[in-house]
């Protein structure tokens, strides 16, 4: 496993697309760091993009690259080497790759610009989802290269599950509280809230930032929740499973798929 990665992730590192990845986060922070002055405010800007720009590029591009290796791939299986270690090489390589890119993009500019910021503001909870949200969808999209054989439908598939644990995921969940607003659902927003990783690094990031005023009753049941070790607890068994079962599957797929 450990050759795989690391010629994979040499490989990915000399990328272009990885190149291009670091220097529109590197620029978008420098940018908005010089334009507010406020790391905290950065923070929730930046928070914007990453919800949904990170797990859109880590499916599209954990996908395009394992397509491209696929030939490549099947001469290592000929070779006397476990599918797990190669699919495992790879999965490491590209969540690695991308994460590093991502957070020397948002650590560089505030440490040149504020690094007294950097600790304090939540920018640490940031470069965490930001890794976190990384695996987890890497880990999805090397589920659905081993799921799907056509490229077009598994991109098709890729781009639905990100629309819709971005989007529509939101979007369902206030039709429910609309239609049972005459019934407590506390508990059930914050389980519907750990069952999406995009909502939860959302959320966590919102509350370290102390911005769950904003939210209203439901920041306030959150707030309660999260603010107790048994949230805490909860929250990282939450972001624990969304990396472990990815990962799980991954190595099952591979196990028996038949190449």
């Amino acid at each position: 496993m450990l050759k795989v990665f690391k010629y994979s992730f040499l490989d990915l590192m000399r990328n272009r697309w990885t190149l291009g990845y670091f220097l529109f986060f590197a620029f978008s922070t420098f940018g908005l760091l010089y334009l507010s002055g406020d790391s905290s405010k950065v923070v929730i800007s930046t928070m914007n993009i990453i919800i949904l720009l990170v797990p859109l590029v880590s499916l599209i591009y954990g996908q395009m690259y394992l397509y491209q290796v696929r030939d490549y791939v099947e001469i290592l299986l000929a070779q006397p080497i476990s599918r797990q270690a190669i699919f495992g090489g790879y999965y490491l390589a590209l969540a690695s790759a991308l994460s590093i890119s991502l957070l020397l993009g948002l650590c560089i500019p505030i440490l040149i610009v504020q690094p007294e910021g950097f600790v304090a503001n939540g920018w640490l909870s940031l470069l965490a989802i930001s890794a976190i949200l990384t695996f987890v969808f890497i880990g999805i999209a090397c589920n659905l290269v081993l799921r799907f054989d056509n490229r077009l439908k598994g991109f098709g598939v890729g781009l639905f599950v990100w629309l819709f644990l971005a989007i529509i995921y939101d979007g369902l969940i206030l039709v429910v509280m609309l239609l049972f607003e005459n019934y407590p659902l506390e508990n059930a927003s914050l389980i519907l809230t750990l069952l999406n990783p995009i909502d939860a690094g959302r959320v966590l990031l919102i509350f370290q930032l102390d911005y769950s005023a904003l939210m209203g009753f439901t920041g306030a049941v959150f707030a309660k929740f999260f603010g107790t070790l048994v949230g805490s607890v909860v929250l990282t068994f939450g972001f624990g499973m969304w990396l472990f079962i990815p990962l799980m599957q991954l190595m099952r797929k591979a196990k028996r798929k038949d190449f």
